[in-house]
């Protein structure tokens, strides 16, 4: 019997990405920016609950990536598509990075996220958002 999550958000990237990309990719400049959102829009999927952040991607959607939020030490968000998706820069204590792409609802989630940071490491939300 597994431990029990809570799950806040289970699903692939924003639509709207998609949608932009693919009207940008008209032009020619555009064209790897449409196949990125594609293969995003394809294989990239989200999984956001109250013990960790999991992100599967990579060709057919192969790779996996868990983290705990005792391991975060920061959170950026940046707006989007008029401000209906975002993306969430996760950085750890190792210094790497994750980098979030399109995420829907993104300012709820980075609000879920910093909080279940803040409730792990026992820093206050401030702390842990700030630059």
């Amino acid at each position: 019997m597994g431990i029990r999550e809570n799950t806040f958000y289970e699903g692939g990237p924003h639509i709207g990405d998609l949608i932009i990309n693919i009207l940008l990719g008209f032009t020619v400049i555009c064209l790897p920016l449409t196949i990125g959102a594609v293969v995003r829009a394809i294989w990239l999927r989200y999984r956001i609950t109250d013990r960790r952040i999991s992100v599967t991607g990579g060709w057919m959607g192969r790779d996996r990536t868990d983290i705990v939020y005792g391991e975060i030490i920061k959170i950026v968000k940046m707006p989007r598509g008029i401000g209906l998706w975002g993306d969430i820069v996760v950085t750890l204590r190792d210094k790497s990075r994750l980098e979030m792409r399109a995420v829907p609802n993104f300012r709820e989630a980075y609000d879920y996220m910093a909080e279940k940071v803040a409730a792990k490491t026992g820093k206050p939300i401030e702390a842990i958002t700030s630059s």
